[in-house]
């Protein structure tokens, strides 16, 4: 599984996806400071 974390000013947001293409596709939309991150 894939995640993304957005940090925003004071909290962060978590998403999941299934492959990496869809993760980098919510990565290129994004304006804040973002981490892609995997795990089993």
């Amino acid at each position: 599984m894939w995640v993304v974390t957005v940090f925003e000013q004071n909290t962060y947001r978590m998403f999941e996806y299934q492959t990496k293409a869809e993760a980098t596709v919510c990565l290129q939309g994004l304006t804040n400071t973002a981490m892609l991150s995997y795990t089993k």
